[in-house]
């Protein structure tokens, strides 16, 4: 994540790594949608998100399994570039003012976590709505509000007719707070190449190492955080019913959901679905870093490869 290349170069990789990453993994992030959002108390687990995998396969057959995989691809390539961008960008902007070796500066924790964090609002800023629209479109069959399928456009223009153009910001607060996520994974990840690796591969970790340490990372920092990811998932896809009920139904907080959630299951109400999050996030962070990390590798092979050709033309 510290590579000397530009944050141009950084964000490019970095959207492309996720966005391959998403595609693989998105079957999980549907699965971690539905458990965050059922209202069973049924036991959470790896058994229970294998059963809503087979009962969406069932239902909808195996292109179910990608509902709302275009619009979540999209929000993920957006927040991925700028989150890269203005990481990398803000990191050179410190380690410049501190005068530090670019390639082998050591921040401090909090340096490190505030750069993660700015870089994560940025991001999420920019890609909630479509965020948004993702959520309710994975929820839309669960929930059988309608009998005709959803969208892009009818979820859109349900979510503007029931909170206007603010809505597509809901749960916006919780998701600045879950900046904290990306903010903490790279955090660990920064301490992973620090001890564990060595040489060249500090500056620009192979492909395995880099999907080992972003794995690891964002397991660490999603189960620190998860009753946030939790809060956030259920604020977004909490919707009005009626006519009626938008003038008389209160709006909710992330503090109701941890309340409804921990009144009726307990401390475990606030990791319901927690196992499927660890692993999506395991292997799209893992996948996302290897890819980018394999992207840059083939930048710097270039030009390296350039720099040859000139010297041996110029010889």
């Amino acid at each position: 994540m510290t590579s000397s290349l530009p944050p141009f170069v950084q964000a490019v990789s970095g959207a492309l790594g996720s966005a391959a990453a998403n595609v693989t993994s998105y079957p999980l992030d549907l699965v971690c949608t539905r458990l965050q959002t059922r209202d069973a108390r049924d036991k959470q687990g790896i058994v229970t998100a294998y059963r809503t995998l087979k009962q969406i396969v069932e239902k909808n057959g195996v292109a179910g399994l990608y509902t709302g995989l275009e619009t979540d691809t999209a929000a993920t390539i957006l927040s991925n570039f700028f989150y890269f961008y203005a990481y990398s960008l803000l990191r050179k902007l410190v380690i410049r003012e501190k005068g530090l070796p670019p390639t082998k500066a050591i921040l401090r924790p909090s340096e490190e976590i505030g750069i993660g964090f700015a870089a994560g609002v940025i991001s999420r800023a920019i890609s909630t709505p479509l965020s948004l629209v993702t959520v309710h479109l994975q929820t839309e069959k669960q929930n059988g509000d309608s009998e005709e399928d959803a969208t892009f456009s009818s979820v859109v223009k349900q979510i503007y007719e029931d909170h206007g153009l603010r809505g597509f910001w809901k749960g916006f607060k919780t998701t600045t707070l879950l900046c904290l996520n990306p903010s903490l994974t790279f955090f660990f990840y920064q301490a992973f190449r620090r001890l564990f690796l060595r040489g060249r591969d500090r500056d620009l970790p192979t492909p395995r190492q880099a999907f080992l340490g972003a794995a690891i990372s964002n397991a660490l920092a999603v189960s620190i955080l998860y009753p946030l990811i939790l809060a956030k998932t259920r604020l977004q896809s909490y919707k009005k019913k009626s006519d009626s009920e938008k003038t008389s139904r209160p709006s909710i907080s992330m503090f109701d959901i941890w309340k409804v959630a921990f009144e009726r299951d307990g401390v475990q109400g606030l990791y319901q679905g927690l196992e499927a999050q660890v692993a999506k996030g395991f292997l799209s962070q893992g996948l996302t870093m290897m890819t980018k990390q394999r992207l840059e590798r083939m930048v710097v092979a270039l030009y390296l490869y350039r720099l040859r050709l000139r010297s041996a033309s110029s010889a």
